[in-house]
């Protein structure tokens, strides 16, 4: 395959991908040439789904966003969140990043840091990108490739100072099973893999073909790093922008104050337009109280992305303030994890009697009804490109089985139940929700469910994401909800269900599933040169998770997002979980 196929490809995947998530949209791109619909809109129920709404070219205002919890860090190279990966661009430029953009536009991978998309080889195993001249720091050095390639060492081979990131670079890069990251090896060459001939070339020598590889260039842990500046886990306390805005001040656990960036150059950066003067984001806000702050118009944004609470709906559905409510696929399912490595859970007809017993119509309700998701039988949402529809444990209408699920926990020696830990994020009340309607069904066959709650900001470094923590306090059930690393099958399926995603802390594969044909099958299938031979092959891989009775799938999950009127250059992107596009965003205040 040559660099213009393998572009082709990833188009083409990207296509895919937009014609299950965005049928029968219309809108326009964000330099208001028309792909249909219109480009700016007011306020209007849903209209930032497909439209910018109250546009602005206006510089100045001050962008206030809130957040129930903190982040699992501001730090480009030591994040996971959705949300933080939306928000870092304004200060941490990557190498490629999403088009800041209404509806399907913003689908589209377009260059950041890099000149272009990447240069691949004919089998997809190199990778070659050059960076923009005249580059900086906010401190005026100069931003080099050498910097982007030290800060994608720092993030994926450093576990024991960045533990909360993806590892998908480590798991491609090639021949460096040996390196143990730069705080640990001093070797100026550092990675192999990565070359950086010049200042601004980097090449990526991979150990198998991956195709996806121009998604996993929009990744955070492409922002570069000085290393001169780099102080592990502490350097979120002092993060260098190579963004239009800096930190004027950061407090841990408290917020952030982010000003211009004097060094940053409109003409080096065709993707951001940088209106607002200020954006302040504060931390450990109540949900509900963000949502009060939001409606009365003193907030923004609530940074998180996952719409208004239970207690909120009925408000803002109302005729007085729906014309400020987008309802957004997020391109996320919510489900329960099982971990056999959890007795009784070793046990696969235990775990089958969960799958069965769960009202997944009860956990709709509890989290505000259909308004905020449709039920799940997939681990891939319908928004993803390889959605396959299928339902391996079906139960009338989705209310569940208890008949079936006692049957099975006979079959698993447990014929009068038994008891187990259920964990969810305590800073949601949708996710706790769930969690008691969860405890509600499993009750109903005698099984008792202790519901152990735990800080979003924490959840996945601490507890769930923690085997030796999971096993240690029987942790057999834990909730969690999922959104793509970028919309393709691989990009949402690999950190939740390969072998290799665990880690000993910050892991997304709750379940710990580590089955050989399952592993095989994504290494295969992101190796396929061939878009629709790939795009089938995540489909068939659910079924196979599926079939492990290691996760519940729960709801696929929407978000009843909420925008105050002096919010301008309103759009929802679909490339960042159908949350608001935070490069866009600006304020009338």
């Amino acid at each position: 395959m040559n660099s213009r196929k393998a572009t082709a490809a990833l188009a083409l995947a990207t296509a895919l991908a937009l014609g299950a998530s965005a049928c029968n949209s219309s809108s326009k791109s964000d330099d208001g040439k028309k792909s249909g619909g219109t480009q700016g809109s007011s306020a209007a129920k849903d209209a930032a789904l497909t439209s910018i709404v109250n546009p602005s070219s206006a510089k100045g205002g001050t962008v206030t966003m809130e957040n129930s919890d903190v982040p699992d860090s501001l730090d480009p190279g030591n994040t996971y969140y959705g949300w933080v990966q939306n928000f870092s661009r304004l200060y941490a430029r990557t190498l490629l990043t999403f088009k800041p953009a209404a509806g399907k536009d913003g689908l589209t991978v377009v260059p950041d840091l890099a000149t272009g998309l990447g240069q691949a080889s004919a089998d997809a195993k190199t990778w070659t990108y050059h960076i923009r001249a005249g580059l900086k720091y906010d401190d005026g050095t100069p931003i080099t490739t050498k910097d982007i390639k030290y800060a994608i060492e720092r993030s994926n081979f450093a576990p024991e100072a960045l533990s909360n990131g993806p590892t998908y670079f480590k798991a491609y890069l090639a021949n460096d099973s040996s390196y143990k990251g730069p705080y640990k090896d001093k070797s100026p060459n550092g990675l192999a893999s990565i070359e950086t001939p010049d200042d601004t070339t980097i090449v990526f020598h991979l150990s198998k073909p991956f195709a996806d590889f121009d998604y996993l260039a929009t990744f955070s842990q492409t922002a570069p790093v000085p290393q001169a500046k780099d102080t592990g886990a502490g350097y979120v306390q002092h993060i260098v922008s190579s963004g239009p805005y800096k930190f004027a001040s950061y407090q841990d656990g408290v917020g952030a104050d982010l000003v211009r960036n004097p060094q940053w150059q409109q003409a080096t950066d065709p993707v951001r337009k940088a209106l607002p003067n200020e954006i302040k984001i504060k931390f450990k806000i109540d949900a509900n109280t963000i949502d009060n702050n939001l409606i009365a118009g003193n907030t923004t944004v609530d940074s998180g992305g996952t719409g208004v609470q239970s207690n909120t709906q009925a408000k803002v559905i109302s005729p007085k303030y729906a014309k400020n409510t987008d309802d957004s696929y997020a391109g996320a399912t919510s489900y329960l994890a099982i971990n056999p490595h959890v007795k009784p859970f070793d046990n696969p007809d235990c775990r089958k009697a969960i799958e069965y017993a769960i009202d997944k119509v009860s956990v709709q309700t509890a989290i505000g009804g259909p308004v905020k998701g449709d039920v799940a039988t997939t681990l891939l949402p319908p928004t993803v490109n390889g959605y396959s529809k299928f339902d391996e444990f079906a139960t009338p209408d989705n209310k569940g089985d208890a008949a079936k699920a006692k049957q099975l926990l006979t079959s698993c020696g447990k014929p009068g139940g038994f008891s187990t830990n259920l964990t969810a994020r305590s800073d949601r009340p949708a996710e706790m929700a769930e969690a008691t309607a969860i405890q509600n069904s499993l009750k109903q066959i005698g099984i008792t469910a202790n519901i152990k709650s735990f800080p979003a900001g924490k959840y996945f470094s601490n507890f769930a994401g923690v085997p030796s923590y999971v096993h240690d306090h029987q942790l057999g059930l834990m909730l969690t909800a999922w959104g793509a690393d970028w919309p393709t099958g691989y990009g949402f399926l690999d950190q939740i269900v390969d072998g290799s995603a665990i880690k000993p802390s910050g892991g997304n594969n709750l379940q710990e599933l580590n089955d050989p044909a399952i592993n095989k099958a994504l290494a295969d299938a992101i190796s396929n040169t061939d878009a629709a031979a790939r795009t089938k092959a995540w489909g068939d891989i659910d079924k196979m998770v599926v079939d492990t009775a290691t996760v519940v799938p729960l709801i696929y999950r929407k978000n009843l997002l909420y925008r105050p009127d002096s919010a301008t250059n309103v759009t929802v992107t679909q490339a960042y979980l159908g949350m608001y596009d935070y490069l866009l965003l600006g304020s009338s205040k």
